[in-house]
């Protein structure tokens, strides 16, 4: 079967792209490169033996979506990555975000729509906002979003559950995943964002190799065991498993509903300054870091319930935490080695 894959070249897909072809399935990978490089091609093709085929094709890019369809009349699903992810970037710069995540969703959709292919959204835990009841169940109340990439998954979610309605061939299963951290343990594809990073780990890890000169950490005053914000850390391996299996899930149709929805995460809510301590841990590295003021955009505590996709689809987290950032570690030695 062939699978296309949005923004499979950046952190998640290209694990999931990864996973994918050992599974035997062929990919069609297509990636603007404005937060990755074509170098993630190569690490992908040298851990599985086999070259995706890539095409260098924005999802807002309604001709060049056309032509692929067009060549690639065969596809059995898509799995819809490409978006920006960045929440700091988001508060400051709303328009890119609608624009781009949004736009880019429904041009897709006019294809799977059409075609009834099954559709795997990439959505998030930030859905949920300020949870009233942690952990969060996939039934907990969607709130008001505290940032404009927020709202983007939300208002993403709503235009999947509408064409799920609207075409009665049409099925979709809209991932929440919490946070997802780590590389792929041959250290040949990992979290590399271009520029200065926005996420914790690779910020961590920087820190940590001398290429930034500390890690703020955001706020440490919030109602928390020790101050700080707490999140549910996925390894992304594990969390491009719950792509496959969601995948086959619905290519053997075993759902119930045209729409349905899970939360992907370990269950297990940890701290910032917990987190710190687990890396320092898990590498014998120590950690350069300060407390600095909240961030705008910032929800003080998220960790799933995973009950349902353990359940309905099989899927597990199987990696712990130290794993998880022992391999983001080796990933930023493997870069550091490269330079």
């Amino acid at each position: 079967m062939k699978i296309l894959i949005t923004g499979g070249l950046g952190y998640i897909g290209s694990h999931v792209t990864v996973l994918l072809i050992q599974n035997g399935y062929e990919v069609v990978c297509i990636d603007n490169l404005v937060n990755t490089s074509l170098s993630v091609l190569d690490g992908i093709t040298s851990i599985t033996n086999k070259k995706p085929y890539f095409e260098d094709i924005d999802v807002c890019d309604t001709k060049k979506l056309k032509e692929l369809f067009n060549k690639h009349s065969d596809i059995s699903g898509v799995i819809h990555f490409a978006a920006f992810k960045a929440v700091g970037e988001s508060v400051n710069d709303p328009l890119k975000y609608y624009e781009n995540n949004i736009g880019g969703l429904i041009k897709i959709l006019k294809y799977t729509v059409d075609k009834s292919i099954p559709f795997i959204f990439s959505s998030s835990c930030t859905v949920y906002g300020e949870a009233d009841e942690l952990p969060i169940t996939e039934e907990a109340p969607l709130k008001k979003a505290n940032s404009p990439y927020g709202n983007t998954k939300k208002i993403g979610e709503s235009i999947v559950e509408d064409c799920c309605a609207a075409f009665k061939d049409f099925n979709a299963i809209l991932l929440r995943y919490f946070n997802p951290i780590g590389a792929h343990e041959s250290s040949k594809i990992g979290e590399s964002p271009q520029g200065i990073p926005q996420n914790i780990i690779p910020f961590l890890t920087q820190a940590v190799a001398g290429k930034q000169s500390h890690l703020k950490v955001f706020g440490s005053n919030y109602n928390t065991s020790d101050g700080t914000c707490i999140r549910d850390y996925i390894h992304i391996m594990d969390l491009a498993q719950a792509h496959i299996d969601s995948l086959n899930y619905l290519i053997e149709a075993k759902n119930s509903n045209s729409c349905e929805v899970y939360n992907v995460g370990t269950g297990n809510g940890v701290s910032v300054l917990e987190l710190i301590k687990a890396f320092e841990k898990a590498t014998g590295e120590k950690v350069p870091y300060e407390l600095s003021e909240p961030r705008s955009g910032d929800t003080v505590a998220a960790y799933a319930d995973p009950k349902k996709i353990n359940k309905k689809i099989g899927w597990v987290a199987k990696h712990t935490l130290e794993e998880a950032l022992q391999s983001a570690w080796n990933w930023e030695v493997s870069l550091n080695s490269d330079t």
